[in-house]
């Protein structure tokens, strides 16, 4: 008689995440969009209000790093020892981080910075999202295809706002910017000073602070969030790149004239996501991933999905089951319920969030490597609400 072996535990099945579990952004309290609207309230501006809590000044400056995350600024005390120096002066002095929004990307951060606005309310919910007007993805970051700026986000910016109350405001940053569509809905407001070295846009803010009694003015730097990507957060290239931040930030800081204060910030961190199959689902090549859904939006840590008419139920039940406990799924409804893209969602904006949304969770992403040949390559990445990609730095330097 042959006797069996005792058999092992069964395979382990994936629990799907509950919704409900996501960290969502606190908006209304310590995001970016609270950032400009507390700074605006302290200097008098008609109408403004927030609910973080920092202390007016006449004159203010936002100086926001693209990229620069706060747990990736926690754990390099040596690269950045002025901006680490600071660190128990963010938000308002409580040593805590502030949370960009959903998702965790450049669009979406900078409408929620310049408009004061939650991601619901701006339109810009996304890397790319559905235009319902022409069924096609619109970049928006790029802008691409062309859509009337201003029927895309209607709603003033802060920095109007402020200019019209007789603030002197201003934006300092690369000359290329200056005509974007992004800078025209998001970051307006005031004049524009175009300044190729990151170095004259330091001196040049600064200048700017103390050229009225009244001032709010914004700089930023890109390059840092760039070599992320191409080469991740734990390269020497990013390392350097943070480097030059710390320098940069010490530098404005060093020449605020007084009774101004000055908050370094960020749109977003960043996480390095492993080559291969085991942290990168490809939708191009994924049979269950791609069935039902007609356009896939966003970026691989936080996706947009659109599905074919009748098929958002299916979609949303096969994402659940294929990503199990590595994703937050949700549909549309849930997100909005849930406050993903914050307490107000115009009805404009509505038909530009997915079906169905999906925020990766540690360590994985959806990539498409043959259309999105670009992005599917990239190292480092962000867009979902884990804590590396959703808290940012609100650090503060007052005279």
């Amino acid at each position: 008689m042959v006797q069996s072996l005792p058999q092992g535990p069964a395979p382990h099945e994936p629990v799907p995440l509950d919704p409900r579990t996501a960290p969502v952004p606190r908006y209304g309290e310590a995001s970016l969009a609270d950032l400009l609207p507390a700074i605006a309230a302290g200097q008098g501006v008609p109408g403004m209000k927030s609910g973080l809590e920092l202390a007016p000044a006449d004159r203010a400056c936002v100086f926001l790093v693209d990229g620069m995350g706060w747990e990736l600024l926690l754990s390099h005390p040596d690269e950045a020892p002025f901006l680490t120096s600071l660190l128990p002066t963010s938000r308002g002095g409580t040593g805590k981080p502030i949370t960009a929004g959903f998702p965790s990307t450049t669009a979406t951060s900078l409408a929620s910075v310049g408009t004061g606005l939650v991601p619901g309310a701006h339109g810009l919910p996304g890397y790319t999202v559905l235009d319902p007007a022409t069924g096609e993805l619109m970049n928006q970051l790029r802008w691409q295809p062309w859509t009337d700026p201003y029927a895309w986000q209607p709603y003033p910016t802060v920095f109007q706002l402020a200019d019209a109350a007789g603030i002197a405001a201003c934006q300092v940053t690369a000359p290329h910017f200056e005509h974007t569509p992004l800078t025209r809905i998001a970051l307006s407001g005031g004049t524009f000073h175009g300044r190729l070295s990151a170095e004259e846009r330091m001196d040049f803010a600064a200048e700017r602070l103390a050229a009225a009694d009244r001032t709010l003015v914004y700089t930023y730097y890109a390059e840092l969030d760039g070599n992320g990507h191409r080469y991740g957060v734990d390269s020497d290239a990013w390392r350097g790149q943070l480097m030059y931040v710390d320098r940069l930030a010490q530098r404005l800081a060093e020449q605020l004239p007084p009774r101004s204060v000055l908050y370094v910030t960020a749109d977003h961190g960043m996480v390095d996501i492993p080559p291969g199959p085991e942290a990168r689902y490809d939708f191009d090549e994924d049979w269950e991933l791609r069935a039902g859904v007609a356009r896939l939006g966003g970026e691989g840590r936080a996706r947009h999905l659109y599905a074919v008419p009748g098929a958002a139920g299916d979609v949303h039940a096969v994402w659940r089951e294929v990503l199990g406990d590595r994703a937050w799924v949700v549909t549309r409804d849930e997100a909005i319920e849930l406050g993903w893209f914050g307490p107000q969602v115009d009805d404009r904006v509505r038909a530009r969030i997915g079906d169905v949304v999906v925020a990766m969770g540690d360590g994985v992403a959806v990539v498409a490597t043959e259309t999105e040949p670009n992005e599917s390559e990239l190292i480092g990445m962000h867009g979902s609400m884990t804590p590396a990609e959703q808290l940012v730095p609100l650090l503060e330097v007052r005279t």
